[in-house]
């Protein structure tokens, strides 16, 4: 069976699979299904039978998570976390073990251990409770209520390891009138304002998916509230819940642009405002073989450089903010761009004062030389992924190792659990 065929029945199995994830609970779980086009898949065939050992260097070594399978911004919180050295134990549902035997191993879940265990017996609660009396974080992404169904809620949790730090992770938040709704990247983004922001004149604004609210403004507040509460607990020796709602997240993202707007320097008018891909220097633009180019030269000395290299020696400079001009030069600037390829753009632009960067595809973007000298790609048991970030230049994260698979780690620990009791 051909790769790109694979991988398409993959997607929709695995999509199919993951949507069943605590199956009492399904038809409330909030994140979409298209999140899982950011696990990387790679045919059984190319993959090997290895995955990482307990080796644990990086600056959050000794610190163990438990996450809660799901999908989306909370697999991608744990990963980061991973990355960086903690202990991130999956609990996969030991009811998908055999399902889960045909799925590749899933990007990000590098790092971590997956222990599969059965919520409804008495022997998998145990051993749930067991895990969670030896970490120092619970992260999860479910919609409000459902680990309080599961009997596992930040009270039942507290009241058996009050050190504990409880990540909850969701689009609209733990409370308000939209908590138990269901939605999307899109949606959650929408409400926030954000989206508005991102329309040319007279179009429907976009996003790219999955990205704005999914995981920066819902996986990355998860793991920096997390990280910040447990370097509390260390002080206090007390743990607490953060509540890591996207529209939080995204809300807080837009302070940059809530002040410009105050001191009047955005204006609500795409036509009238030069983030709104309405300048003639602040847009993309096509080249003569269809392929696409940046130019971000706002500050008057890069915009200055970026005329004298378009050859516009007509324009005078003092004029840049002047929005009136802006659709008549935007024309000349975008036949100007349609005389040469993205290449010779390249080579004219690139480096340079003007605030250039080509439109890369995401083939393209691991082939770039400043990528490839930065290694913002990196070889994970065949599979190309994203590198670790940020960097760290005394305890950098730690190289990735592949995804585990469903139940991997069942075995190992719950002997670790074991020889952790008082009489083990």
């Amino acid at each position: 069976m051909p790769d790109s065929v694979f991988q398409s029945h993959t997607l929709a199995a695995y999509c199919k699979w993951r949507g069943l994830f605590w199956q009492e609970t399904v038809s409330i779980l909030p994140h979409s299904p298209l999140d899982l086009h950011l696990y990387f898949f790679t045919p059984p065939s190319k993959m090997d039978s290895t995955t990482s050992s307990k080796t644990s260097v990086g600056p959050l070594q000794g610190l163990r998570i438990v996450e809660f399978a799901g999908i989306g911004p909370g697999p991608f919180a744990g990963m980061m976390l991973a990355d960086m050295g903690a202990d991130v134990i999956v609990v996969d549902r030991a009811a998908d073990l055999e399902k889960a035997a045909q799925y590749p191993r899933a990007a990000m879940n590098r790092g971590k251990r997956s222990i599969a265990l059965d919520l409804k017996s008495e022997a998998g609660r145990a051993d749930a409770w067991a895990l969670i009396e030896s970490a120092d974080a619970l992260i999860e992404g479910f919609r409000p209520g459902v680990m309080e169904r599961l009997g596992f809620g930040p009270e039942e949790v507290a009241a058996r390891h009050p050190q504990l730090v409880y990540g909850r992770v969701t689009g609209w938040g733990q409370t308000g009138p939209l908590a138990q709704a269901a939605g999307h990247d899109i949606n959650y983004v929408a409400l926030t304002g954000v989206l508005s922001t991102s329309c040319r004149p007279g179009e429907a604004p976009v996003i790219p998916p999955t990205m704005v609210g999914d995981m920066a403004g819902g996986a990355m507040f998860l793991a920096f509230g997390v990280v910040c509460a447990l370097l509390e607990a260390q002080k206090s020796g007390r743990g607490q819940v953060v509540d890591a709602a996207m529209i939080d997240g995204v809300t807080a993202m837009s302070g940059l642009i809530h002040q410009m707007r105050g001191t009047g320097f955005w204006s609500d008018r795409p036509e009238k405002n030069l983030f709104a891909n309405s300048a003639p220097f602040y847009e993309v633009f096509e080249c003569a073989e269809g392929q696409h180019i940046t130019l971000g030269a706002i500050e008057p000395q890069f915009y200055a450089e970026l005329l004298k290299r378009l050859e516009l020696d007509d324009v005078s400079p003092a004029g840049q903010y002047d929005h009136r001009a802006w659709p008549a030069l935007k024309v000349r600037v975008a036949a100007k761009i349609k005389t040469r390829t993205r290449a010779e753009w390249q080579a004219l632009l690139e480096g340079s004062d003007v605030c250039f960067a080509p439109v890369l595809s995401l083939a393209e973007a691991s082939e770039h030389p400043h990528n490839v000298a930065r290694g913002l790609f990196v070889e994970v048991n065949g599979q190309r992924q994203p590198a670790p970030a940020p960097r760290l230049s005394r305890t950098p994260a730690r190289a990735p190792s592949p995804g585990a698979l469903c139940g991997e780690h069942t075995k190992e620990i719950l002997a670790e659990l074991a020889a952790q009791k008082p009489n083990g």
